[in-house]
């Protein structure tokens, strides 16, 4: 295949029954379905994943937080507390490659739908659950600003004479759908060989952790905790925000040359010069002198002219962008980090795409995200075995809905 064309996608043939909600479970399987999957996502008749209800802002009904990470989804309306939405979950859990989830801890056990009595029917079953503390201990909840905190982040994220600040972005249901994710296409790929599945078990505390890195080996190094910087790296000098002369401008000076010609960009021979500056440990332990020198320096010009000059000099350097900057950016659009698609009550609507490129192509959205139901009756029938007449049954029964995907309404 020829770079750019797009080929089939890499977890083509994989199905992907999807009981989550909310964020860290839907991302992942959002990433599983972008990287070809069949998902399935299960949801509870008349009310759906919670982020439908999310808002505002809303579109045509439809709430934005609930389109951006569910696409290229089928959506099947279950009521599990019923006999016949219960059996049509496991009529599904049969005809799977992987189950996804993110309840509590324990709840997927207490309605026969747990990863022992999953696997025991199919012992070549991926199982992932997800959750904010893990599946052992006492069942906790878990939210992302409450994981940002308890995973040590918010406590080195911020200013150091301000207030602990998070993320601004989830990251920890990200994360943990990320790692999700990853963990369940190692495990297809393992089953390949032994012809068995696994059961996989993702904490978004574990997962944020896991983020720590090198703040993490700072502390096991010294065995002090890192504290907050604000937009100062905490081992390499001058690396951080700058104010310019209109604006704020990053840079980061990764190595002794980059300082350099960072002082020749500056205009500043004397900086170059200065003993006390010339390697990376003596500007970090005197940077509260280094950047008052810095300051009123990149206060002179603008940041457009400041990129340009630093550019010039091969030192890294950047604009800080608003979303509508980003998403108007040339770049970006042209690697696909934008994409439109057509929804049946929304209309025309954007999501952030796929971030890989594959033989030089990218990786489309194929499907908008789904009415709640929207595909309940095509997944029954083709999937499951089920007969129109069955389908229908359990529709005036009340253990699933089924919705008409031009309309909305449920038939």
């Amino acid at each position: 295949m020829s770079e750019g064309e797009a080929g089939p996608l890499p977890l083509s043939g994989i199905r992907v029954l999807d009981f989550t909600q909310a964020l860290a479970g839907p991302y992942g399987t959002m990433v599983l379905a972008d990287l070809g999957a069949e998902v399935i996502k299960l949801e509870v008749p008349g009310r759906g994943d919670d982020t439908r209800h999310w808002g505002p802002p809303f579109i045509g009904g439809e709430s934005a937080y609930f389109l951006s990470i569910n696409r290229n989804k089928k959506s099947v309306a279950l009521n599990l507390k019923s006999e016949g939405g219960l059996r049509a979950a496991l009529d599904l859990a049969a005809r799977s490659d992987v189950v996804v989830e993110n309840f509590r801890p324990g709840t997927m056990a207490k309605l026969g739908l747990g990863p022992d009595e999953l696997r025991g029917r199919d012992p070549r079953l991926v199982y992932c659950s997800i959750s904010g503390f893990g599946q052992e201990g006492e069942p906790r909840a878990g939210y992302d600003q409450i994981v940002q905190g308890t995973a040590g982040l918010m406590s080195i994220t911020g200013f150091p004479d301000g207030p602990p600040v998070k993320v601004g972005v989830p990251i920890s249901d990200i994360v943990a759908g990320m790692f999700g994710a990853h963990a369940v296409v190692a495990c297809l790929y393992e089953r390949e060989r032994t012809e068995e599945g696994r059961y996989v078990d993702v904490a978004m505390q574990d997962s944020v952790i896991a983020l720590l890195t090198f703040q993490a080996g700072r502390y096991f190094a010294t065995g002090k905790a890192p504290t907050r910087q604000g937009n100062q790296h905490p081992t390499i000098s001058p690396y951080g925000t700058f104010e310019t002369a209109d604006g704020y401008l990053n840079v980061s000076v990764g190595n002794d040359a980059q300082w350099r010609r960072f002082c020749d960009a500056l205009g500043s021979a004397d900086l170059a010069a200065d003993e006390r500056f010339s390697t990376n440990s003596k500007r970090l332990t005197e940077r509260p002198a280094l950047d008052p020198i810095l300051e009123p320096l990149l206060k002179r010009r603008t940041t457009k002219e400041w990129l340009a000059r630093l550019e010039a000099a091969a030192v890294p350097s950047g604009p800080i962008r608003t979303l509508d900057e980003v998403f108007n950016d040339e770049q970006v659009l042209a690697r696909g980090l934008k994409s439109d698609l057509e929804h049946p009550a929304a209309g025309l609507i954007s999501v952030v795409g796929p971030p890989w490129r594959m033989d030089g192509a990218g990786t489309e959205a194929r499907m908008p995200p789904p009415l709640i139901g929207q595909h309940t009756a095509e997944v029954l029938i083709a999937v499951a075995g089920y007969t129109r007449a069955e389908v229908e049954a359990l529709a005036m029964g009340g253990d699933i809905e089924v919705v008409h995907p031009e309309t909305g309404a449920e038939t």
